[in-house]
């Protein structure tokens, strides 16, 4: 996502209340990541449509805040940044009770398996247990996809209300990231309510050629859900009927697991 992505209530309209520079201020933050983790003024400014000037008076901010370090020339995030996610992630229980059923499911299986949440249109990884790297992009915590190009997010779109599917349908950017991506609204519907019909969904190479996941949703004492947990691998290791028949039987198991704990925790 271009960190000038506006961020609203999801009608696409401003409220009254909207502070602006506080937008181009997480803006800034959110033009470094992995790919880009030290960048220059200009860079920065390009990046986030503003102003030198302006760039320049958000940057040095953050470096007095102590959020980002720089030499003169370059800046980056300090790890204080950390905090600004850590509130959200220690206050959710659901990571911490998944985490055990995770590893277990990954050690049992031998493939990568990770939990997230929806946000807008993108899905975000709160839980991650990886066995090996099958990905080109390294995937932590806070890493953010397009929710219709993953098994998660299909999950999570399919768990959602009617009208909110559609209106995800109608304003979503359906980006073509591999040539076997779903873009056309008409068939993604299709699959959403496959989905939820079924409780599961498979995304064969629709996110990154190579990689095949298959997810299942996990839900509160009230059967709302609450996120996503998949498993993935390799499409040249694991075929489609594969994934389906050996490896989502555990990973429902596991979700089953994490859904009785969680009706016991206090939290």
């Amino acid at each position: 996502m271009d960190a000038t992505t506006p961020r609203d209530g999801g009608d696409g309209e401003r409220s009254a209340t909207f502070v602006q520079s506080l937008e181009r201020g997480l803006a800034v933050i959110r033009a470094f990541d992995a790919e880009h983790p030290r960048l220059t003024l200009s860079d920065v400014a390009r990046q986030t449509g503003l102003t030198r000037a302006a760039a320049r008076r958000f940057l040095l901010t953050l470096v007095e805040l102590g959020y980002v370090r720089s030499d003169g020339r370059l800046f980056a995030l300090r790890p204080r940044v950390l905090e600004l996610g850590y509130a959200y992630l220690s206050g959710l229980s659901l990571p911490e009770v998944a985490r055990p059923h995770m590893e277990q499911l990954a050690a049992g299986v031998h493939e990568s398996c990770s939990l997230s949440v929806l946000d807008g249109e993108e899905i975000v990884y709160v839980a991650r247990v990886p066995t090996r790297r099958i990905m080109t992009v390294a995937i932590n915590l806070g890493t953010r996809f397009p929710a219709h190009a993953t098994s998660m997010g299909r999950v999570l779109l399919a768990s959602r209300p009617e009208d909110e599917r559609e209106r995800y349908l109608a304003s979503a950017p359906l980006a073509a990231l591999t040539p076997f991506t779903v873009t056309d609204p008409d068939r993604l519907r299709r699959v959403l309510t496959e989905t939820r019909d079924q409780g599961w969904a498979l995304v064969d190479q629709e996110l990154e050629e190579g990689l095949r996941s298959i997810a299942v949703p996990v839900r509160d004492g009230d059967g709302a859900v609450l996120a996503a947990m998949n498993i993935s691998a390799s499409a040249r290791h694991v075929t489609p009927d594969a994934i389906r028949d050996e490896l989502l039987p555990p990973l429902q198991a596991a979700a089953r697991e994490i859904e009785l704990d969680l009706r016991r925790s206090p939290g």
